[in-house]
């Protein structure tokens, strides 16, 4: 993990960003804040980030509508902080792209540790590719580990969340083995992030409307049922 990660947090919460700003600050990270979308986008202009820390309740745009435009161009991970904890409302977070989600109240001591397993997560995944073969082909697709590409079929790239990618490259390298919902939150590392079954549906859900001619009808990845998910294709490495 990069020892002086770059952190931006948007929240409209002078006392929350001032907190955040502080307490990051001293545990060794170079910490940005914003009030709203528009002080958030000056920042990314200006300067590359590590890891965004999202409020839900932002005045103008909401979190959740900021999250779902940033992951049409980027990947950046995106840790959301909400004063509402319900289900539904987790849910609709993962479907917009997030990597985790924290409720406040929250001690800052849990969204650290937060922070360094989801970079922790991306350092790893990185170093496990330069182990492993890094370009996957299957029924006709392409899927480069390294540079994080998904390629259709039809030439088209595929734009995919960190997670969705995440939980594609588990699939792939486990290919026409079923995997249980607990096996691929263990072996996506995503536990702390999505930790019940719930998740895991949606994200596949995610990935065959990306992905298959009738996500209804999927030929890609099948659901068994009572056991989990299987990723059909034959897969070929170089």
């Amino acid at each position: 993990m990069k020892s002086e990660a770059h952190i931006l947090i948007v929240d409209d919460d002078q006392a929350i960003r001032d907190l955040l700003h502080d307490f990051l600050k001293k545990r060794g990270m170079h910490v940005s804040v914003a009030r709203d979308d528009d002080e958030m986008q000056e920042v990314l202009s200006r300067t590359p980030i590590d890891l965004l820390i999202l409020d839900v309740m932002l005045p103008g745009k909401s979190g959740m509508e900021i999250c779902r435009d940033i992951r049409k161009h980027s990947r950046i991970p995106i840790i959301m902080l909400t004063a509402v904890t319900e289900t539904t409302d987790r849910v609709v977070g993962l479907e917009m792209g997030a990597d985790d989600y924290v409720s406040k109240p929250f001690d800052p001591r849990e969204l650290l540790a937060r922070i360094r397993a989801v970079l922790r997560r991306l350092d790893t995944s990185s170093a496990e590719r330069r182990l492993e073969p890094s370009v996957y082909h299957f029924a006709g697709w392409t899927m480069d580990c390294s540079r994080r590409r998904l390629v259709s079929p039809d030439a088209v790239r595929v734009e995919l969340t960190t997670a969705e990618f995440n939980l594609l490259e588990t699939l792939v390298k486990s290919t026409q083995r079923m995997l249980s919902r607990d096996q691929l939150l263990e072996l996506v590392g995503n536990s702390a992030a999505y930790g019940y079954d719930r998740s895991i549906d949606i994200l596949i859900s995610r990935l065959r409307r990306k992905m298959e001619d009738d996500s209804r009808s999927p030929k890609l990845i099948s659901t068994i049922r009572g056991g989990g998910y299987q990723f059909l294709p034959e897969v070929s490495t170089e």
